[in-house]
């Protein structure tokens, strides 16, 4: 059966069972080929019903994509135009839709299987999938010339990170430098753009922690994966039809607080949920952590000047919090080759007027990390927190 034949026998079956208004059983989807006469094997009906049920209830023509273990991102951007990314930067695939109608169809039956409204009253949506993926798309006209639809998948285990020094996004014999980072307990954010990896080297590291700890994630959409014994996860929740229910980020945070964490992670700062993260790392909440997005490690106290001033904290405000309560900033990139890794560490020190400002500390190079102007103060800081 070549793929038109396949498509029209997918299309007919598709049809008899809208009319009876019957679920794709393979039962069902052979009564429906012999009322057209048709007669097909066992195994020919099975692939009939695959289609359709993954066409009707799964993720359709991209489920084989989001199955494949190296892919990270599916990306459509047109009913001819879909791409994944597998750690290189976007590809190109052979998949195709019939029509933009399909790829409509499919944004939004995702977006009601995450319990969110897709609509035109609604053009978009960013939510989670009950399997972990993060889904967001956009509908015409918002999105000109068709629906954009965007799957992010996320992994059921976090990667080692003798795993990451392989794959080059961790220098040759970095995992020293951030072991003691972490036996020292120093706060940290990890830097970076969109798709640079962020949480997959935050997962790494909240799996290196002390067993005997307990770790406390809030996040906006809950991705974080370490392999580690003790977790507690929690996840903000849009507001429902009525416009009521809302949980923020900021919510979670001091929830966070009242739940005895020996580590405090916030996935993505964001917000003016940076003010409660500063002042919990102030008070006793050692080695906490997230990521926040930045274009370089030395942007990161503009970054979080900016978020603070929506919770209506000043600037020099914000700067003594962060003084006292960040240690090291973890900056990645994706470079040319699509290849992710940690360009450089930072450690902050206040400058003339007061304001924190970062410092190089450690920079990436092929055969290992070079240390930079801020070492010296970096190593001070591992030594001293591992005496504790």
């Amino acid at each position: 059966m070549n793929p038109g034949q396949g498509q029209g026998l997918l299309d007919v079956v598709r049809r008899r069972l809208a009319e009876a208004g019957a679920e794709p059983t393979p039962a069902r989807v052979a009564v429906a080929l012999r009322a057209e006469g048709r007669l097909l094997g066992d195994a020919e009906v099975l692939g009939v019903v695959a289609a359709l049920r993954s066409e009707m209830v799964g993720s359709g023509p991209l489920e084989p994509l989001l199955a494949a273990p190296d892919v990270t991102d599916v990306l459509v951007t047109a009913p001819d135009e879909v791409w994944v990314d597998r750690g290189a930067g976007p590809e190109r695939t052979d998949v195709r839709f019939r029509d933009a109608a399909e790829v409509r169809r499919l944004a939004q039956r995702l977006a009601a299987v995450a319990g969110r409204r897709l609509d035109d009253a609604r053009p978009w949506v960013d939510a989670r999938l009950p399997d972990g993926t993060r889904l967001h798309a956009v509908l015409p006209p918002v999105a000109v010339g068709g629906t954009c639809l965007s799957l992010r998948v996320l992994r059921p285990r976090a990667f080692g990170l003798a795993e990451l020094v392989a794959a080059g996004t961790v220098p040759p014999g970095g995992d020293r430098l951030l072991r003691a980072m972490l036996a020292a307990r120093l706060s940290f954010l990890i830097s970076g753009g969109t798709g640079s990896g962020k949480t997959t080297l935050l997962s790494t590291l909240l799996g290196l922690v002390g067993p005997a700890e307990r770790i406390v994630l809030a996040e906006d959409s809950a991705e974080l994966r370490p392999d580690h014994p003790h977790v507690v996860r929690l996840e903000t929740r849009p507001a429902n039809q009525e416009g009521v229910g809302r949980v923020t980020l900021r919510d979670l945070v001091r929830q966070a607080l009242r739940m005895r964490p020996d580590r405090l992670v916030v996935g993505e700062v964001r917000g003016a949920e940076v003010t409660d993260l500063l002042a919990a790392l102030n008070t006793g909440h050692e080695g906490g952590c997230g990521t926040v997005h930045a274009n370089a490690a030395c942007d990161v106290p503009a970054r979080l000047e900016a978020l603070g001033s929506t919770a209506g904290l000043d600037r020099a405000a914000l700067h003594s919090q962060l003084a006292a309560a960040l240690s090291v900033v973890l900056h990645l990139v994706r470079d040319r080759s699509g290849r992710r890794r940690i360009a450089e560490l930072h450690v902050l020190e206040r400058d003339r007027d007061g304001f924190v400002v970062t410092v190089p500390a450690a920079v990436w190079g092929p055969s290992g990390f070079q240390e930079a102007r801020g070492g010296e103060r970096l190593s001070q800081l591992c030594e001293r927190g591992a005496d504790r």
